[in-house]
């Protein structure tokens, strides 16, 4: 094998560890112990970055390999798709690379991977070295509506409310620092974490915050929540009654 080439079992630089943190169970069970709300936000796309470590003729990689679009007028990477796992690779002529869309940590590293064994098989003596994540992008829905202008007003060193320009409200949480975009509808954004962990932290930290400005419904209309909390107390009875 070539020298430019990525061997399977090539070790990494300091620092780029394999170890991946499991993405949480899909069987609907959900660990109280770390998400006491009963809620997981997921992750919706995650941004590393990678070394390379050589110089790269972007012409060249744009000429050689599919799926790339070069345009040095407009934008100064090499811009590269791949479908398995569905991302995007920045790949700049320094040696630098940043790949976006993957949805877990271990998806985002073997894309990285992919990507450096593209260039290094045109020639380009790639390795892969300092890879990083970023940052993550997590979102759920805590299932009620949301008193937004109330929030802003009780947070206000921390939330931003500008529903003019923007029908969100901007949170800036400092620790973890992470930022939340809160929805009306319940929606919630979590951005800025490079671990998983930060992403779960601060929505279990926001939840309370959440649940104390929920808007109540209309007079004459019955809460929702409450609808479903008395008819999981109704099937925890039904359970109990001996069997005829």
């Amino acid at each position: 094998m070539s020298g430019a080439e990525l061997a399977p079992g090539q070790p990494e630089a300091a620092g780029t560890s394999n170890a991946v943190v499991p993405t949480p169970a899909t069987d609907g069970a959900v660990d109280l112990s770390v998400h006491p709300s009963g809620i997981v936000p997921q992750l919706q796309n995650i941004v590393a970055t990678v070394n390379l470590d050589c110089k790269l003729d972007l012409k060249t990689i744009a000429f050689h390999a599919r799926n790339v679009e070069y345009n040095p007028k407009r934008f100064a990477a090499a811009i590269m798709r791949i479908r398995a796992p569905k991302t995007t690779a920045l790949i700049f002529s320094s040696g630098k690379m940043v790949c976006t869309g993957a949805k877990t940590e271990a998806l985002a590293r073997e894309a990285a991977r992919k990507y450096a064994k593209v260039i290094a098989k045109l020639g380009f003596p790639a390795q892969f070295k300092e890879f990083k994540i970023q940052n993550m992008v997590g979102s759920c829905d805590v299932k009620f509506p949301i008193r937004l202008e109330g929030l802003a007003w009780s947070h206000g060193h921390f939330a931003q409310y500008e529903p003019e320009l923007f029908p969100g409200l901007i949170y800036r949480m400092q620790l973890p620092k992470i930022v939340l975009l809160i929805f009306v509808s319940g929606k919630i954004v979590l951005t800025g974490g490079k671990r998983r962990e930060d992403i779960y932290q601060a929505f279990e930290n926001i939840y309370p915050v959440l649940t104390e400005f929920r808007k109540l419904p209309n007079p004459g209309e019955e809460d929702p929540l409450a609808q479903l909390a008395a008819a999981q107390r109704n099937a925890e009875k039904a359970k109990a009654l001996p069997a005829p």
